[in-house]
């Protein structure tokens, strides 16, 4: 069912696999390194969003796939391709922890978008269907991260 005149698509869903898997990390290194008078609610918090961005990777891996073209192959791929940010800092506050998540889940919707666009461009509705649910797995991380930041 190879749909190899898609390009676009499986260029915009190798950018969102890019991201994803850089959120993921980042969702995890705050996870492990979240301290604080909220720790568990942060630590479970953190732990639940990370399993969730983890679990779409595959379909968006297979979507790139079902388009004719060939997804990410390395770490170094993903690093050339995303657009969140690294934090490598010793120390983050949880407050920083929170906000920088809802930020970059705000850029993954941003991709998110973009797959939309291209998908319904292209008439392709299976990956476009998908992307609904992405979304709203999406808007409802930054509603927790944003309300437990109280706004």
């Amino acid at each position: 069912m190879s749909q190899k005149n898609q390009p676009a698509v499986a260029d915009a869903l190798n950018l969102l696999l890019a991201d994803s898997f850089a959120l993921y990390l980042k969702t995890k290194n705050y996870h492990w390194h979240v301290q604080g008078p909220r720790f568990r609610d942060l630590h479970l918090l953190f732990d639940e969003q990370a399993a969730q961005i983890f679990a779409t990777t595959d379909l968006i891996a297979e979507r790139v796939r079902k388009n004719g073209a060939a997804t990410l192959r390395s770490i170094g791929d993903v690093g050339r391709r995303t657009s969140i940010k690294d934090d490598d800092a010793e120390k983050v506050d949880a407050e920083a922890m929170i906000r920088a998540l809802a930020d970059d889940n705000k850029t993954l919707l941003g991709q998110l978008k973009d797959v939309k666009a291209a998908a319904e461009a292209d008439g392709d509705i299976a990956t476009s269907g998908l992307v609904d649910g992405w979304a709203d797995e999406t808007q409802q991380r930054i509603w927790f991260l944003e309300a437990t930041l109280g706004y």
